[in-house]
């Protein structure tokens, strides 16, 4: 992760979902080196552990399955309680299961709905009383570019990132029309080398994998973690107040062909 501090969250207090390895990470690390106040949530303790050894100051690690609602409020009491207030929520958490309209499974479709979509849902429905109470807020939902680029061997998850994409401009657009200071926007990574995108491919190995996907991208290489991380840290600052309903492309120019 790049060095050196500016402060860019100092007094912010940050939920980032899925927050045990890869992007989730990234952005832990990333906010809680630019002041921000820090908890991660995943099902993974171990690596929400390795996570905060990573931070450069302590942060609160709560154990979530984001697909359950009623955890969604009882994380949020949590975050409350220890820091006092909650300013940005990162819906991270997901999955990717390969598959296309015919060759999807109906658990598979529901699997990655429930924890690319409804997460999302519940996370935004569970932040918005917490960010009103904390007089301000900023929502950041980790969607993807095959929610805008559809792929015929990903149904269920470009069905589920492209309802993300305009999920987020629902909220955005409700916020804004009542009057509340919170914004809501969505970035869209291309293929990035994570855990995640191994255990998407497994059929091939790591190696070829990453050469084959860098080989397709204009830039001739995948995105690291901290690509992303650096995009939702600036939609999440005060950098970006007059930023809401957008969609925060980084794809190495993938999109753009």
């Amino acid at each position: 992760m790049r060095k050196g501090r500016l402060g860019r969250l100092d007094g912010k207090v940050a939920l980032v979902t899925g927050a045990a390895s890869g992007l989730g990470r990234a952005i832990a690390v990333a906010f809680a080196r630019e002041g921000a106040r820090v908890a991660g949530t995943d099902i993974d303790r171990d690596g929400l552990r390795e996570t905060a050894e990573l931070c450069e100051q302590s942060i609160l690690t709560l154990e979530q399955d984001v697909t359950d609602a009623n955890r969604w409020a009882e994380v949020i009491a949590e975050v409350e309680a220890a820091f006092g207030a909650l300013h940005i929520l990162v819906n991270n958490a997901g999955i990717g299961v390969l598959g296309s309209i015919e060759s999807t499974s109906d658990e598979d479709w529901r699997r990655v709905h429930a924890v690319d979509l409804d997460s999302v849902y519940y996370g935004c429905r569970a932040a918005l009383p917490a960010m009103r109470r904390a007089g301000a807020g900023a929502i950041v939902n980790i969607s993807s570019i095959a929610g805008i680029v559809a792929d015929g061997n990903l149904a269920a998850y470009c069905s589920a990132k492209a309802a993300v994409r305009h999920l987020t401009k629902s909220v955005a657009l409700h916020c804004a029309r009542k009057g509340d200071p919170i914004r809501c926007n969505s970035v869209h990574p291309a293929f990035i080398d994570t855990p995640m995108l191994s255990a998407a491919m497994p059929h091939m190995p790591r190696e070829e994998l990453l050469r084959q996907l860098a080989r397709g991208n204009p830039m001739g290489r995948l995105g690291d973690p901290e690509d992303v991380a650096l995009a939702a840290l600036y939609l999440a600052s005060d950098e970006a107040k007059f930023v809401t309903g957008a969609e925060l492309v980084v794809d190495g120019g993938l999109s753009a062909q």
